[in-house]
């Protein structure tokens, strides 16, 4: 596989490396990492551009003053967090593709406690496979377990007795669904 997100400082894990890198990222010298400076400052290992949802939706969760994009300080947990999931993935991509296939998503949704039939997996690679290959790359696969992650969340708030079943009326749905996308 090819490099999958670029590395501009010494170990991501250090909070003064990310710093480091977060001044680097931050081209516009304004302070505050927004989405197109961390977008071009990724790789998804593919050499298209970085998924601009999953970049929102990345900055979304550290930008605690809806500021449109983080500070430095808050950099530091963004460059963790992205730091993990590539992690994640190069734990899951068994072959050293780069990308996730359907085998390589299902031990991992699986190990994160999913328990999915296949024909949704079939469902999850055609829905956030944006090469048309079949699989899913890096920037991909963050955005389909958050997306699953908060689908999973709205649900279990309405899944009181814990049986897997809810029942909602239309309006009720549809507030679910516009929480999430």
């Amino acid at each position: 596989g090819g490099q999958r997100a670029r590395r501009t400082g010494g170990g991501a894990g250090s909070g003064s490396a990310a710093a480091g890198v977060g001044h680097r990222v931050d081209k516009d010298r304004s302070g505050i990492i927004c989405d197109n400076e961390l977008q071009q400052a990724l790789s998804n290992g593919t050499w298209t551009p970085f998924n601009p949802a999953t970049v929102r939706s990345i900055l979304g969760m550290f930008d605690r003053e809806n500021k449109g994009g983080v500070n430095f300080n808050e950099f530091t947990g963004v460059w963790k967090y992205i730091t993990d999931w590539q992690n994640v993935f190069r734990t899951y991509d068994r072959d050293n593709s780069g990308m996730i296939d359907k085998n390589e998503l299902k031990q991992a949704l699986t190990g994160f406690g999913y328990r999915l039939s296949d024909q949704f997996y079939d469902i999850l690679i055609r829905k956030f496979d944006r090469q048309g290959k079949g699989q899913v790359a890096f920037d991909d696969f963050i955005q389909c377990c958050v997306v699953l992650q908060r689908l999973t969340d709205v649900f279990r708030r309405y899944d009181t007795d814990q049986d897997g079943w809810i029942q909602v009326s239309y309006e009720q749905y549809l507030s679910m669904v516009f929480s999430i996308v």
